[in-house]
């Protein structure tokens, strides 16, 4: 069985100018612990240019010693609209960004947002309820209200209009049901070396640059669809040339897309049902719930990781070729659908010979293997934080849940391509009942248990055994309920200062 290729992020030459890049898609911020989120609305589109022609937003050079507090900037399609981008600019964008997250009805069933879900039923986000502008303002222990103070200075007032402020906790890398964080992550081919022609026969967690950021080969070896303009409509030269479009300017270079989804956790409700379903024994209740996520609480997974170095790599190198049958790890757990960890094709020797016999499907033992599409191609790049106080599993079962404090996850994920990556996993993977063969089920987490044309149950979870049938959870309650969400775009410095210098009335779109 093949190894999987783990790959660490190393210092060297790099094809991408780190200072057109917003801070968040390299670092993510984990050492600013303090953070919170503006929704915004534009107000005054002439201040909000001027606030934005000079807001001191984060790039990604890295710094030595690295800054105190960040920045960072992201527009809705209203917002854009509201800012003077031309409708021939807005017609490059991604035809999902446009619509927004609950900009259809389709959309909207394809996301799992039914029932408790609705779009309708949001905080913000819903129909006449899109913010215009996301800003994201991040800072060290102790620092985040002097920040937040500063950066609420000079137009901000007349420029925009608050529709809220989400607030984040740091509950030390831990999620609110109680489960180490964080841990699985892509590496962003910041040097450029990936090459992506032909099949990829080994699991990697190293992935094209073009499927993070705009304007740069994605894991097919092609350039993502994104605005570009005229090189007379760029003046003063403040765009790159685009590289698949010779006399083009790249708008969309070194931007990417940012999905928001604010998640209430019922924390509460999840440690009760399986306090039920285990008789109230602690073992058996901390197995049902590793067994539903696929980590161990402290984050080690449920398959054996090999590989020398720290925990933290050793948690991320292992892929599901040795448990094909989910004995180990079930095949409905919420790490396994989030990223099943496989290759083009199904595992086996590296021998011309075996490669052909998988490519047509004759290898017996690996008829598991075609029911999941290559994970390589349906990669996010996870940059959320958690919000509410932290309850363990043991205040869960003796509180009532009468405080009305609600917990959850700000779930937050940069793509340059919404619908192949973010919604392709949402809809395929986490809602989708029929993942890798099972039926009846969604992702035990955050799955909305409504039930689908073809599948009126989708409230079960089966845990395969070795020995014997698997045995199969039923009645499972909805655990995570979406209070709001959006569709933004994360541009580069260059584009954002070109956006903010005038209303943009020409512009066209990549073929």
């Amino acid at each position: 069985m093949a190894e999987p290729l783990l790959i660490r992020p190393t210092a060297g030459r790099s094809g991408v100018d780190y200072g057109d890049v917003q801070g968040l898609v390299r670092f993510g911020y984990g050492r600013l612990t303090e953070a919170c989120f503006f929704l915004l609305a534009i107000r005054d589109p002439a201040a909000a240019r001027s606030w934005l022609a000079t807001a001191p937003v984060t790039d990604a050079v890295e710094r030595k010693p690295p800054p105190a507090t960040a920045l960072q900037v992201a527009f809705s399609a209203e917002g854009l609209r509201a800012l003077g981008v031309s409708p021939a600019i807005m017609e490059g964008f991604a035809p999902e960004f446009l619509s927004g997250m609950a900009g259809e009805e389709s959309r909207s069933r394809r996301l799992g947002d039914v029932g408790t879900n609705a779009p309708s039923r949001w905080r913000w986000g819903g129909p006449g309820h899109v913010p215009h502008l996301l800003v994201l303002l991040y800072a060290g222990p102790g620092r985040l209200a002097d920040w937040q103070r500063t950066i609420q200075g000079g137009q901000w007032a007349s420029a925009f209009r608050e529709i809220e402020c989400l607030t984040t906790s740091n509950l030390d890398g831990i999620e609110p049901f109680g489960f180490k964080d964080g841990i699985s992550q892509p590496v962003p081919d910041w040097n450029r070396e990936r090459q992506v022609e032909g099949d990829q026969l080994v699991y990697s967690n190293l992935l094209a640059l073009g499927d993070v950021l705009l304007g740069y080969p994605n894991e097919y070896g092609k350039y993502t669809e994104r605005p570009l303009v005229d090189g007379p409509d760029d003046p003063q030269g403040s765009l790159f040339p685009a590289e698949d479009v010779p006399g083009r300017k790249d708008l969309g270079r070194n931007g990417t897309y940012l999905v928001f989804r604010e998640l209430c956790q019922d924390v509460h409700g999840f440690w009760r049902f399986l306090d039920r379903q285990s008789n109230s024994n602690p073992a058996e209740r901390q197995r049902l719930a590793e067994a539903m996520v696929g980590r161990r609480m402290s984050g080690e997974p449920l398959i054996p990781a090999g590989g020398p170095g720290a925990a933290d790599t050793r948690q991320n190198e292992f892929t599901y070729d040795s448990d094909a049958a989910g004995t180990r790890c079930p095949l409905g757990a919420h790490i396994r659908r989030a990223n099943p960890r496989n290759a083009d094709l199904p595992g086996g020797a590296g021998g011309l010979l075996s490669r052909l016999i998988r490519i047509l499907g004759f290898r017996r033992e690996g008829i598991r293997g075609d029911l999941v599409a290559s994970t390589r191609f349906h990669r996010i790049l996870r940059r959320g934080r958690e919000y509410g106080s932290n309850l363990s599993p043991e205040d869960a079962l003796r509180r009532e849940p009468a405080d009305g404090e609600e917990r959850g996850l700000h779930f937050i994920c940069l793509n340059a391509n919404i619908s192949r990556q973010f919604e392709f996993v949402q809809n395929a993977w986490i809602v989708g009942t029929k993942f890798d063969g099972l039926t009846g089920e969604g992702d035990p987490l955050l799955g909305n248990r409504a039930p689908i044309p073809g599948c009126p149950v989708t409230d079960g979870f089966s845990i395969p055994r070795a020995d014997g049938l698997p045995s199969r959870i039923t009645g499972m309650p909805q655990f995570v309920m979406v209070r709001g969400g959006g569709y933004f775009f994360m541009p580069g410095l260059r584009a954002l200062r070109y956006m903010a210098a005038s209303p943009i009335t020409r512009g066209d779109h990549a073929p």
